[in-house]
């Protein structure tokens, strides 16, 4: 019988590609672009881009072989946040989502949401717009209409004491897509960030 990959197995061979990339021992023939932006691609130097080429080829090779072998791309996460602790999932950044990952995102979607309303009463609520560049006062009630037209959430918190950051990021579609404006409108989400009264945002 021919052994399949586990999700930490693919992990641990992508983390070697990418050191080897980065290494400059793999190099793309095909024309080498970073996928950003032909302006951007004037600024870095050809064996970057080969070797930015060469592991995105690989990884996309990943892709396809999780959905072939039905090898999830959840990885699973520990919160904590005023003494209280969470564990949930997601979509690792370097792997993609099944079909049956998202089912268990969205069935995650509301007791992450809720643990992280319970952890940012008394906190001052901003909407992430911009891809973070630029930061809107909300409300729950503004959370509540972005929560039922999301299909999957994920927490995160940045700072530690007076610069205390929890985020909670309600998303749609695929999150390995989420981040990435080639994916919308299919895939994306919203952020909205949770600082301490008087404070703003980090970004």
């Amino acid at each position: 019988m021919v052994h399949a990959y586990t999700t930490t197995e693919l992990l641990e061979i992508l983390q070697v590609e990418q050191q080897a990339c980065m290494r400059g021992d793999r190099l793309s023939l095909s024309p080498a672009s970073c996928g950003v932006s032909p302006f951007i691609d004037k600024f870095v130097e050809s064996s970057g881009l080969q070797g930015f080429s060469a592991y995105n080829n690989f990884r996309r090779t990943i892709h396809e072989y999780q959905k072939a072998n039905n090898i999830s791309g959840i990885v699973w996460e520990n919160i904590t946040l005023w003494g209280r602790s969470m564990r949930f999932p997601t979509i690792h950044e370097q792997l993609a989502s099944l079909d049956s990952d998202l089912v268990l995102l969205s069935q995650m979607k509301s007791p992450v949401t809720v643990f992280w309303q319970q952890a940012i009463a008394g906190l001052d609520l901003f909407l992430g717009l911009q891809g973070g560049k630029v930061f809107q006062r909300a409300t729950l009630d503004d959370v509540a209409r972005i929560y039922y037209r999301s299909q999957w959430a994920k927490l995160c918190h940045q700072g530690q004491d007076r610069t205390l950051e929890i985020i909670l990021e309600l998303g749609w579609g695929k999150p390995e897509a989420a981040g990435d404006r080639q994916g919308f409108p299919a895939s994306g989400s919203d952020r909205i960030h949770a600082v301490l009264r008087g404070n703003h945002p980090l970004g």
